[in-house]
């Protein structure tokens, strides 16, 4: 194995970011090609999971782990966890690339880092997976129950979002409840999969799509008076109360948001802003928006719940929290006449600074 930097473009998008490490992970006998990046670990080590994506360029993957794993370390922050931000990609296919020999591969990355990143589950990767890296290595969460871990953390993540949705009502409508109210989603893998089911008890509408046929026909097995629709073009273009992006980054564009009619969006995705003009216009519109990294941080919390013994239980009432984080981070912006996003990101950075600097108070 070796770790290598691969090209004078991946090592020019550091002069712009503020991370601590970024390792490149390359075993050539696996195919592992990865990158696990550190963005900050002032409130402890770095917590966040391991995407297996099939990127076009080392670049692609970069880019994604650098922004990932910063807004782990605000989501954490935000969460109120004593751990930091930190991030992976697996460079290839799951479906075709994925091999026990890979993942024992990452598993020795992983280690080598000494407890400095904790890996988890994330897109592309599965409790099973990790458990399978865990051999390896002693930093791993989000592991199988027969483990001892918590399982898949997709569940708690869900139940987040949905606290984040139902404080979104409440503060748009003077309601949290979502009785009556259409909600897309786009995107109903993992966690828009239960997303879905938490919605239909709370007496909502429900509208979905997703590129992958298999999570469809899930969904429509599992919830028949679940509407599909072909495309998120097509969802977005629906008389939609609320939307939440629950697949990947870079959801909300300028020409998503031009045609959007729904007042609030609420997902699971991270990092759904294309870029920063795109939540100033959806204000100016009037559309609502809960930031991804405040309200998608049940997964994290479940993982975390791991490092002391989990207890889903406990877990749960720790995601519940997420409805009171939102509404704050949504107060917040209201009072101080700025985006939800900026609002969010002055609570984490305030707790990262006031908790982080009690590590410089010498305990004999």
């Amino acid at each position: 194995m070796s770790s290598t930097v691969e090209s004078t473009p991946t090592i020019d998008l550091f002069a712009s970011t503020d991370h601590e490490q970024v390792v490149f992970c390359h075993d050539q006998a696996s195919g592992l090609r990865a990158v696990i990046a550190l963005h900050s670990t002032a409130l402890g080590p770095g917590l966040g999971g391991t995407r297996f994506h099939p990127y076009a360029s080392t670049d692609e993957a970069v880019r994604d782990v650098l922004a990932l794993s910063r807004g782990m370390s605000y989501k954490n922050a935000l969460a109120g966890l004593d751990l930091g931000g930190g991030k992976a990609v697996i460079i290839g296919d799951p479906r075709a690339d994925k091999s026990e020999a890979l993942l024992r591969a990452y598993g020795r990355f992983v280690q080598s880092l000494h407890g400095r990143y904790l890996t988890a589950c994330d897109v592309g990767t599965f409790s099973e997976d990790m458990d399978v890296v865990a051999r390896e290595c002693d930093f791993v969460t989000g592991r199988t129950v027969a483990h001892g871990g918590a399982g898949d953390s997709s569940v708690l993540t869900a139940y987040g979002v949905f606290q984040g949705m139902r404080a979104s009502a409440a503060h748009q409508w003077g309601s949290d409840s979502l009785a009556g109210r259409t909600v897309g989603i786009s995107g109903v893998g993992k966690v828009g999969r239960h997303l879905v089911g938490h919605l239909l008890e709370d007496g909502a509408d429900v509208v979905v799509t997703d590129v992958w046929a298999p999570a469809v026909d899930r969904i429509r097995a599992e919830h028949p008076t679940v509407r599909v629709v072909d495309s998120t073009e097509a969802l977005v273009a629906e008389q939609l109360d609320v939307y939440a992006p629950c697949a990947l980054g870079g959801a909300l564009d300028d020409e998503v948001v031009e045609v959007l009619s729904a007042r609030i969006v609420c997902g699971a995705a991270n990092n759904q802003v294309a870029h920063a003009g795109v939540e100033k216009t959806m204000q100016e519109r009037g559309i609502l928006y809960a930031p991804d990294y405040c309200v998608n941080a049940g997964g994290v919390i479940q993982v975390a719940d791991e490092l002391e013994g989990f207890s889903f239980e406990r877990a749960k009432h720790r995601a519940a929290g997420i409805y009171d984080t939102t509404r704050s981070v949504l107060e917040l912006a209201a009072r101080d006449d700025v985006t939800p996003s900026l609002a969010a990101d002055r609570l984490a950075e305030r707790r990262m600074r006031d908790v982080g600097r009690l590590r410089d108070i010498h305990l004999s």
